[in-house]
């Protein structure tokens, strides 16, 4: 066995209590976390004289020495898994990247309560709805919310500051709370229903609002009573709609296909009775990890993320069982104190759901093998066109973006063997050189991502230039006085647009040499090499525009003095932007929350030049 370690002697020491144990390489590194009912007969398996896993041979070869910690119960041992994992990020052990919080609709607690979206500590008072897999089905939420339900969404500062019905009230989205159309009893009648409709009480809902018809029809108050037939009609469509089980429960549904190395874990947020939405998660498996690791893995980790802030359903539907589910299914319920059952064996409405979440998985693992397989070709392509010797694992796209000198920012993308790793990519704002100097703004940026490196930082293997032969020997000149003590330095590459600027006719350079050398323009390596130079302007366009927004949309009020960030965003939220600000007059400056009258002819003789 490589590295020295001496697994008999290690093997004596051990106890047979429950626990956790760190693997570690030579460079003392952690490459795996593992737990055990028995740390003595668990980590003897892995020393036997023939292991038959390809994973796990490769795994005890690199281990230098091994630390245990144990634990009283095997819930423990879970729990201590999990937090290690998450830590060290073994590169041996599944790991799911799930950070991110999951977003709720707020009905605040307000006197006019607002439906609003939320992410993060539920700091605010009122009540949250959901978790929502995505931002995106919270604003499809909201988005039918204001067609059902005429409650206010707008935040306070724009509430506060209203003097008239915007919008939404014209739209009939919004019964316009802030300037006293609706009563209070009315609006808080309508915030009632909203809440009873995100539980899930559509029935009660709409008998509410039929008792509500009728009495004004009865009362003669026709308008009213057409209003309310209306909004029972518009409930009635949606609840046909969004109706998908007469299981009333909260439940995970789980379709998981693993296949050619990559997993995909399709779950379906089922919330008394409706799907709130679905999110494919995608965990990053090591080569010859078997399906019953990857599923313990998956669900362990998923369930037992506190950091994620979801609530998690008594029940949760999974497409395959494994050995050790029911142990998993008992540390789970034990570690959150709360009923916890994994299920495999369903039927009727549940089984449809998990038919529907297999379908989806399998379509989404065969349509990632096909990207993948298809950036993989680009990749050996690309080799072959720039006779490397060694594969390519990492290249960056540099692009510069400014309007006529303003607000200049540089990208730095990054693609990997899998396609773009948006994680690694990178923008840097220009400052201290003369505008529209694309050459000291390369010279800037590359700089920046090269200072300091050595070889354990992220090296690209290519480094693209979006720009002339100017840009590559500034860029080449960085790299060469950054990078002496590295051992294989980033071969520049700039990419340079044909005649008339038209794609398909881009030329390429290499650094130092300056040859010059085609790719045809029907190959895939020629389409790589345009996808990341694409994703670069692409990025740095972004960026650049937002900084520009900004510096408009600030600018002139920052110089004021006596405007701070509070009243700056009164200001633009109050009367609409820089443009509205700067022509509005005295009087309607003075109007805004925060703005004396004085301060108004400040503001005012600052923006005419007065």
């Amino acid at each position: 066995m490589s590295n020295g370690f001496n697994a008999k002697s290690f093997l004596k020491n051990v106890t047979n209590a429950p626990g956790v144990y760190r693997m570690y390489d030579i460079r003392q590194q952690v490459i795996y976390v593992g737990k055990a009912k028995d740390l003595k007969k668990r980590l003897s398996s892995y020393f036997r004289s023939n292991i038959p896993s390809v994973k796990t041979q490769a795994l005890v070869s690199h281990i230098d020495h091994i630390d245990v910690t144990v634990t009283h119960s095997e819930t423990d041992a879970l729990l201590l898994e999990n937090d290690y994992i998450k830590q060290y990020m073994p590169k041996y052990n599944v790991l799911l990247r799930d950070d991110k919080s999951y977003p709720y609709i707020l009905l605040s607690g307000h006197k006019h309560p607002r439906l609003a979206y939320h992410r993060g500590p539920k700091r605010e008072k009122g009540h949250y709805f959901g978790p929502y897999p995505n931002g995106g089905a919270v604003r499809e939420s909201l988005h039918l919310m204001q067609k059902l339900f005429p409650i206010r969404q707008c935040d306070d500062l724009y509430y506060k500051s209203r003097s008239r019905p915007c919008l939404q009230y014209q739209l009939d989205r919004c019964s316009a709370p802030c300037v006293g159309i609706v009563s209070d009893e009315e609006y808080s009648e309508q915030v009632k229903l909203a809440g009873l409709f995100l539980r899930g009480k559509d029935k009660q809902v709409i008998s509410q609002l039929v008792a509500k018809m009728e009495v004004a029809a009865i009362d003669m108050h026709y308008e009213q009573a057409a209003q309310y037939r209306d909004q029972i009609t518009a409930l009635r469509r949606v609840a046909e709609q969004q109706e998908v089980s007469n299981h009333k429960g909260d439940m995970d549904v789980i379709g998981v296909d693993y296949a050619s190395g990559i997993a995909c874990f399709h779950l379906l947020f089922i919330r008394d009775g409706k799907i709130f939405g679905s999110r494919s998660y995608y965990p990053s498996v090591p080569a010859e990890t078997d399906i019953e690791e990857v599923l313990s893995s998956f669900l362990g980790q998923f369930y037992l993320n506190a950091d994620i802030q979801r609530t998690i359903p008594k029940e949760v539907i999974l497409s395959h069982s494994f050995d050790g589910i029911k142990e998993l299914e008992a540390s789970i319920e034990h570690a959150l104190d709360k009923k916890f059952e994994l299920k495999t064996q369903v039927r009727g409405d549940r089984a449809n759901f998990l038919r529907l979440a297999m379908t989806n998985a399998s379509n989404a693992v065969a349509t990632r093998l096909s990207h993948k397989n298809t950036v993989e070709q680009r990749f050996q392509l690309l080799e072959e066109a720039l006779e490397l010797n060694e594969p390519i694992k990492r290249m960056e796209c540099f692009d510069i973006s400014h309007t006529m000198g303003e607000s200049t920012v540089a990208s730095c993308v990054v693609f990997n063997r899998e396609g773009p790793h948006k994680a690694d990519y990178r923008r840097y704002n220009i400052t201290g050189i003369t505008g529209g100097d694309d050459y000291a703004a390369m010279e800037q940026a590359i700089s920046r991502r090269f200072d300091k490196i050595d070889n354990n930082g992220k090296v690209p293997d290519l480094l693209f230039i979006d720009g002339g032969i100017g840009q590559l020997r500034v860029a080449q000149t960085i790299v060469d006085e950054k990078c002496t003590h590295i051992d294989n330095p980033p071969l520049l590459i700039c990419v340079t647009k044909g005649e008339g600027r038209k794609a398909g006719l881009e030329t390429f350079t290499v650094g130092g040499s300056e040859q010059t050398f085609e790719i045809p323009s029907d190959s895939p390596a020629f389409h790589l090499i345009l996808h990341i130079r694409d994703e670069s302007h692409r990025f740095a366009i972004t960026g650049h525009r937002n900084k520009r927004q900004k510096t408009r949309n600030t600018s002139t009020l920052e110089s004021i003095a006596g405007v701070g960030p509070k009243r700056r965003k009164a200001l633009l939220q109050h009367l609409g932007g820089i443009q509205e600000v700067k022509g509005a007059s005295i009087a309607e400056l003075a109007k805004v929350p925060g703005i004396s009258l004085e301060m108004a002819q400040t503001i005012h003789d600052a923006l005419r030049g007065g």
